[in-house]
């Protein structure tokens, strides 16, 4: 009896221990810039929903603030820490040699997020990229045409000397971005022959409040003339600190600024003339990322060794109070764009569908589905 008592007792116990590794959830990392400025607290909050949504995905942050020492070795940490995959916004394209090369050493997913590789400006990591069984892929935004919109809204309210203020020289998104603002003014300039626009070279606020600060206030200097600043991004403390430079300088509503990553209070900013217009809304760029690395975890996405996904994302434009009125209704406070159901519902979706519900979020989707 004794020896059947054992047996039983050994039979619950490996059964327990089949259980508890059945049970385990799957460990997913973000490598991002900061987890804590302006747009990367969204980021974070919209992930850590996901993950509490999905309830079998533990998440964790590395901050690495850009530097691309600091990028390359945030992979390495997240190896380290056992994640079964990460998504990750780089700073040059060129650090995705090194992240991909350690997420298959150690058969980890990754997922780029605001980010993708440019064939054509980095041709060997994109072909690294479509051939490792573990890239899975990109979601990121057209920054050409958000760059181009950003420029004519300037030339619609009048705007002909633009300063430009962008985070980190040779920066993917920022290039991309500047490539739009420079079509954006051509295009004017082709279509206002007697009305010409013209953009000053780029100076970089790196993505803190100070070094933005600083930054704005040597193009103005340079440059009393000017009538409007794009401050391209950084995360939202460079363009702080811009707005503080541009205060200090008595010239807010004078030189109108505009900017890709919303504000918490952009409402009063623009009321104030403060900022003119501005393109963001995008934080849940990296909660599609974040599924699709789910996903592939889970084997539920096939990752080619032929290509990768490449989701596109939408920006929205704001350039007054009543258009940020009802973004800031359903995008902000205690709101997200998708609550718990919708979050698991979208996590089962295939690969084309998610695809298509991220190119239609928007404000006028989230009202569709949450007033009802």
């Amino acid at each position: 009896m004794k020896k059947v008592l054992a047996l039983v007792l050994a039979i619950v116990m490996l059964m327990g221990v089949a259980l508890t590794a059945c049970a385990e959830n799957i460990k997913i990392g973000v490598s991002i810039w900061s987890s804590t400025d302006t747009l990367g607290s969204e980021c974070k909050r919209i992930i850590d929903a996901a993950a509490e949504a999905l309830g079998d995905v533990d998440v964790q942050y590395v901050d690495q603030a850009h530097i691309s020492e600091q990028v390359t070795k945030s992979a390495e940490d997240l190896a380290m820490a056992d994640c079964d995959g990460i998504i990750i916004c780089n700073s040059a394209s060129a650090e995705m040699a090194s992240v991909i090369k350690t997420c298959e050493d150690n058969e980890m997913y990754v997922a780029q997020f605001f980010r993708v590789i440019d064939p054509e400006a980095n041709p060997d990591e994109y072909a690294q990229a479509s051939a490792s069984p573990y890239y899975v892929g990109a979601v990121h935004e057209s920054e050409f045409d958000n760059g181009k919109t950003l420029v004519t809204i300037l030339g619609e309210k009048g705007c002909r000397k633009i300063g430009l203020e962008g985070w980190e020289p040779g920066d993917a998104t920022f290039l991309g971005r500047w490539e739009g603002y420079k079509a954006g003014v051509e295009a004017w300039n082709e279509a206002n022959p007697d009305d010409q626009m013209e953009m000053l070279e780029p100076q970089y606020g790196r993505t803190t409040t100070d070094t933005g600060r600083q930054a704005a206030e040597a193009i103005i200097d340079a440059n009393p003339d000017i009538d409007a600043l794009i401050v391209a991004g950084g995360g939202g403390d460079t363009l702080l600190g811009a707005i503080a430079g541009i205060e200090a300088k008595g010239l807010t509503g004078k030189i109108a600024v505009v900017s890709t990553d919303f504000l918490p209070d952009l409402d009063e900013k623009l009321q104030t003339g403060a900022m003119a217009a501005e393109s963001g809304g995008h934080y849940a760029d990296p909660f599609f990322a974040f599924l699709m690395v789910y996903n592939a975890i889970k084997g539920n996405y096939e990752v080619s060794t032929e290509g990768f996904y490449d989701m596109v994302f939408p920006y929205m434009f704001v350039d007054s109070p009543e258009s940020y009125a009802a973004y800031a209704e359903y995008f902000t406070g205690d709101q997200l764009p998708y609550n718990a159901d919708e979050i698991v519902e979208l996590a089962g979706l295939s690969y084309d569908d998610l695809a298509a519900a991220c190119a239609s979020l928007s404000v006028d989707d989230v009202v569709a589905r949450h007033s009802k």
